[in-house]
């Protein structure tokens, strides 16, 4: 068997979850998935894939042959491209990342039309509250709200105002003591959303002084969702933080006000990043292209709602 073809396999088993997976999308038998995988594991001399009938996981050596599979796999496919040159078309599996809020409402209907616009083109989007290391998990363009380091990460900017918001419902801010300053959230009910912060919260400096305010407090409710979060402070549960783009809507509806707005910390950009060496690459570059633009357009739209109304 084939090398090459059996890391394709191996990738694409992990990448759907299961080798039936693996089987339907590269259009084989389970049974032939299932050799690949044997074949790989007899040449390396290791068990790559602690193996059930419901399901798979990869064992530690599993996981570091995983991140060689995906860059030789990405290595091959780039001098592949290089040797084709510009009469290569957008073709292949697409690979993207973005937070789950951002990445259902605003990117999923772009990727739409753009698999629309280029049949010869599928895509997997991974909704991640994480941050992925794009080349170890094979991923060719990540959305990312964050000043970004200095990296090999070639970065598209798409926003340039997304801000970190304080909202509450205003029958709940009618019933509860006034907000003049980040001290007054310890007299107020919190929803706390785990990626902002499960205890505390911090804002800009004050005036004089260089040093964050950070309010320390006792959720009344902690969540891992951003549209959990949103849906208890709409009903007036209590105080939330988010970004701005997460809330425009209900705060142009006028389900939420913004508290706060004056010690928040500067806004942040939003960016599509891709490795260095997949930005030629012609499914990345057409879909950079095609959706840079438009998701310039949403997230000034969003912002501008979120100002204006803030």
């Amino acid at each position: 068997m084939d090398r090459i073809e059996a890391m394709k396999v191996f990738v694409a088993t992990l990448d759907e979850g299961s080798l039936a997976g693996a089987g339907r999308l590269l259009k084989r038998s389970p049974a032939a998935v299932s050799r690949a995988i044997a074949f790989l594991e007899a040449h390396v001399g290791v068990e790559l894939l602690h193996r059930t009938t419901r399901s798979i996981r990869l064992s530690e050596a599993g996981e570091r042959y995983a991140v060689a599979c995906r860059r030789i796999l990405t290595e091959l496919e780039e001098a592949e491209i290089a040797a084709v040159g510009e009469k290569s078309a957008p073709r292949g599996v697409l690979t993207l990342t973005a937070p789950p809020i951002s990445g259902e409402d605003i990117l999923r209907p772009i990727l739409d039309e753009f698999l629309d616009a280029y049949p010869m083109v599928t895509a997997r989007l991974l909704l991640l509250d994480r941050t992925v290391s794009l080349v170890d998990e094979g991923v060719d363009i990540a959305m990312r709200v964050a000043q970004l380091p200095d990296s090999a990460l070639i970065a598209t900017r798409i926003g340039t105002d997304i801000r970190r918001v304080v909202v509450g419902s205003p029958d709940y801010l009618a019933s509860h003591p006034m907000i003049d300053q980040p001290a007054d959230l310890a007299r107020h009910q919190i929803i706390a959303f785990a990626n902002f912060g499960l205890d505390s919260w911090s804002f800009a400096p004050g005036t004089g002084s260089t040093i964050p305010r950070t309010v320390s407090f006792t959720p009344r409710m902690m969540v891992t969702s951003v549209r959990a979060a949103l849906a208890s402070a709409i009903e007036g549960r209590g105080l939330t933080r988010l970004y701005s783009y997460h809330v425009a809507e209900a705060v142009k509806a006028g389900q939420l006000k913004v508290v706060l707005a004056d010690a928040e910390f500067p806004a942040l950009p939003i960016h599509l990043l891709t490795p260095q060496g997949r930005a030629s690459v012609p499914k990345v570059r057409a879909f950079l292209d095609f959706a840079a633009p438009r998701l310039r357009e949403v997230f000034s739209r969003l912002a501008a709602d979120a100002r204006a109304l803030g």
